[in-house]
């Protein structure tokens, strides 16, 4: 008999996640039947999303995960491969690689729970949970796809530090724009001068306004937005005719126990249509069918030198809260991950 640890959501979250609203638990797995695998996690996945995704009590919250067959009763999974495998905060997990994604929440989630890893050379497996993953495919989906860079054009990143924000800006240099991050660290801001973004500033120390007015006195033409609220309503007002938005996350708001009236509905609608602004949505897993492509394409970048990336890895499955609630500190660079 394999014992096996998960974390459970113990309450539901009101305001900031604290370490009371999870318990660990041992189950002991079953044995294998015909066709199932045993999967044992290397690095699990915390990202801001998991805090607003309808977790339910009692159960794993939502989080996708490498992982190494260890056992196996299927022919197309031996013992060695590795898979990326949607099932909750678990180190280890009996399961078939046909099973249907028990996060399944179209369009916001994958429909199966296992996909295999695509061969492309000696990367790190973790990788595809940060820049060739999630995070990397909803940079360059959301990026390219929504708002359709052109040469030259002032594009603005906001959370630019984290592993969507990073991958966008450097996607955005790739493509002949100039590039405007904004992070929450003097650290975070020497990284983004580092990766080949134009101007970066500190919005704990200088207000978005007055970095706009001095880094894009004639405005922006693409925002991929990363943080909502009042930042977002801030470049409302400096983005040009015809501009681009990426809504892509709402951290800024994902602990609120209130809804905010900052931006007011008939405001924002006013000036998408005065300006005729473009705004989309991005729900990643739309684009899965073209994920090979993009892969090879941000692996090409990497290895020229175009493309660089950072991971902050925490070790210990023990860790799994603390390093969820560290994304809401604003502490780490890059891609968050806990190693097993």
């Amino acid at each position: 008999m394999v014992k096996a640890r998960k974390w459970i959501l113990e309450k539901q979250f009101i305001g900031d996640p604290v370490l009371d609203n999870f318990r660990l638990v041992e189950e002991d797995l079953p044995e294998l039947k015909d066709g199932e695998i045993l999967i044992e996690a290397l690095f699990l996945t915390v990202d801001p999303y998991m805090r607003v995704f309808p977790n339910k009590v009692g159960h794993p919250p939502v989080g996708e995960q490498v992982a190494r067959v260890a056992e196996s009763k299927h022919g197309d999974y031996p013992v060695g491969k590795l898979v990326l495998a949607m099932v909750g905060w678990r180190d280890k997990t009996v399961i078939t690689p046909d099973a249907e994604n028990p996060y399944n929440f179209p369009p916001f989630s994958p429909t199966k729970a296992i996909f295999d890893l695509p061969d492309l050379g000696n990367v790190s497996p973790s990788l595809f949970l940060g820049i060739l993953g999630m995070p990397g495919m909803t940079a360059y989906f959301g990026f390219l796809k929504k708002c359709q860079p052109k040469q030259n054009d002032t594009v603005l990143v906001s959370a630019a530090a984290g592993a969507v924000g990073s991958a966008v800006g450097q996607i955005a240099k790739i493509k002949g724009c100039t590039v405007i991050g904004s992070a929450s660290s003097q650290e975070k801001c020497d990284w983004l001068k580092k990766l080949g973004f134009d101007h970066v500033f500190n919005y704990k120390e200088t207000s978005v306004e007055a970095a706009l007015q001095q880094y894009a006195p004639e405005g922006v033409d693409c925002y991929f937005d990363n943080v909502g609220g009042e930042y977002l309503l801030t470049v409302l007002s400096v983005i040009r005719r015809y501009g681009r938005i990426c809504a892509c996350g709402q951290i800024s708001g994902y602990n609120g126990t209130k809804t905010s009236d900052a931006l007011k509905l008939n405001d924002f609608l006013g000036i998408i249509m005065l300006k005729e602004l473009v705004v989309s949505g991005i729900m990643v897993y739309s684009f899965t069918d073209s994920f090979d492509q993009a892969r090879k394409d941000m692996s090409q970048w990497i290895q020229e030198g175009k493309l660089q990336y950072e991971e902050t890895i925490r070790e210990d499955f023990l860790k799994m809260p603390d390093t969820f609630i560290e994304i809401f500190n604003g502490t780490a660079v890059g891609k968050l991950l806990v190693k097993v």
